[in-house]
């Protein structure tokens, strides 16, 4: 019989990436069986509940509290748990998977101390439960900083305020939901080291950019500056207002020569004047909108249909050359990823290509996934319904692993398609958690197809990663769009019987 044990730090706020650390750090404690650090929103102790490590010691916690939960065997190993824990949050938190502690950076009490200790800073990260992020964007706005939000769960009428007071003011608003930036040459939140050059983008996606920055970087190219605004941007709601503002800071941006705008189908009338903007700009302009029909008859503009077609004609590349045909197989194709737009370029290539496909967060012309339907499925795993109380993949592949290896024991699959992602904030071995899995899979397992997003200049170093790949037999295609190009013409439809699952 386990037993579950909460403990409230009152007024107490942490990063919620060095929680989710924290709470994996005492998972793998001998005893424990599940650990969770949250703050106390309603929300979050709905998600406690549901998972049933909500006591009674933590109803009545407030969004201003930190809850630490555990459920382990017995009493005792869940006290030692608690203690743990308070230590780990003494300390600045759990080192990642694979890193030593460093030393942390001197405390600062509150905002104005920050603006204090660096008066020249021009830009604040957010990085807040959702239900305050607004209001401390709103406070860096009126001190004059550009804001990237890096925090979700923001309220969309929040946003549209936020971008309307910060156009206002001459300043950017990154985010919501702001996964990655290149600002400067520094990389923010999920970012990977590639050098400064002459191409500015601006993404409403945060692998997008990523995808697209270091296939320039293996190019030879660099980035000038890389926007995030947020997925919600090009939504009618938002109307486009800081892809609007951001190419105007690109086109007078005196080292960005050639600008790369990526995002899903915008809204209609937002496309409009995305189009509009950009058939006025004094530069290049490439529109890489996956999903949406390409648009002719526009000076200056350049329709890419996937993230590596983006790359390229910003870098003045040509493609590679098609992958050579591979040894057909035929079953089903199974899609594991943990960057949405990554997910979103796949299925892109697999309909050019001719197949039918379903997935959890489909594009114009996927099907969503249907309980039971025989057929191809690309899954999304850093959407809302697999995060919920769990790190983003990227973060934590545990997830990932888990359906990986069981994709690999299902009946008719012939080919499972997966995206490993490197760089600052993500996982310090991703690739080498994916080997462990495939080394007992045993050699009858389907054909595994990745490709890494990241440069050699990252921590986890992208040679490193594609070689532990590889070592397992998995075939590692030079960018995600070329990984499902292979599978596309390497996989048949199965037979009827082949689609019976063990």
């Amino acid at each position: 019989m386990s037993v579950v044990v909460n403990r409230v730090r009152r007024g107490f706020y942490a990063d919620s990436v060095a929680l989710m650390r924290i709470a994996r750090a005492l998972s793998s404690e001998t005893g424990v069986l599940e650990a969770s650090l949250m703050i106390g929103s309603p929300s979050n102790k709905a998600l406690l509940a549901e998972s049933g490590l909500l006591a009674e010691a933590a109803r009545d916690a407030q969004a201003d509290d930190l809850v630490i939960a555990v459920r382990a065997r017995d009493a005792a190993r869940a006290e030692a748990a608690l203690e743990a824990a308070e230590r780990l949050l003494a300390g600045g938190g759990a080192p990642a998977q694979g890193q030593a502690a460093t030393e942390s950076a001197p405390g600062i009490a509150g905002f104005g101390a920050a603006l204090d200790a660096l008066p020249a800073a021009n830009l604040a990260l957010i990085s807040v439960p959702g239900e305050f992020a607004a209001l401390e964007a709103r406070r860096a706005l009126e001190r004059g900083l550009n804001v990237m939000i890096f925090s979700d769960n923001v309220p969309l009428a929040e946003e549209v305020a936020l971008k309307r007071r910060a156009l206002e003011r001459g300043l950017l608003v990154m985010g919501p939901d702001c996964g990655t930036a290149l600002i400067g040459g520094v990389p923010l939140a999920f970012a990977n080291a590639v050098p400064r050059g002459e191409v500015g983008i601006v993404s409403a996606s945060g692998t997008g950019l990523q995808e697209v920055s270091c296939l320039l970087a293996r190019a030879g190219c660099g980035v000038s500056q890389g926007i995030g605004v947020g997925g919600r941007d090009l939504s009618e709601a938002v109307g486009g207002l800081m892809t609007l503002a951001a190419l105007d800071l690109l086109e007078s941006d005196r080292r960005t020569k050639r600008i790369v705008v990526i995002s899903k189908p915008p809204s209609p009338a937002v496309m409009e004047k995305v189009l509009a903007r950009a058939a006025r700009c004094r530069k290049p302009v490439v529109l890489c909108l996956l999903g949406a029909e390409a648009r002719a008859g526009r000076k200056g503009i350049a329709f890419a249909r996937t993230l590596e077609a983006a790359a390229c004609a910003a870098s003045g590349k040509r493609p590679a050359r098609a992958p050579a045909a591979r040894t057909a197989r035929r079953g089903w194709i199974r899609g594991l990823y943990s960057g949405g737009t990554l997910c979103a370029e796949a299925q892109v290539v697999l309909m050019d290509e001719g197949h039918a496909v379903q997935s959890n967060a489909p594009v114009p012309g996927a099907q969503r996934v249907r309980r039971g339907a025989a057929g191809h499925r690309l899954i999304d795993l850093g959407a809302d319904e697999y995060t919920r109380g769990r790190p983003h993949p990227m973060i934590d592949p545990t997830l990932r692993n888990e359906q990986l290896a069981r994709v690999l024991r299902e009946r008719g699959v012939a080919a499972v398609l997966l995206d490993v992602v490197i760089g600052t904030g993500a996982h310090p071995d991703p690739a080498g958690m994916i080997a462990q899995v495939l080394r007992g899979a045993g050699p009858r397992r389907p054909a595994v197809i990745a490709s890494v997003t990241g440069t050699d200049a990252d921590a986890q170093g992208y040679a490193r990663q594609v070689a532990t790949l590889r070592a397992e037999g998995a075939i590692v295609a030079r960018s995600n769009a070329e990984a499902a190009r292979i599978v596309a013409r390497m996989v048949r439809k199965p037979s009827r019987s082949a689609t019976r699952r063990r």
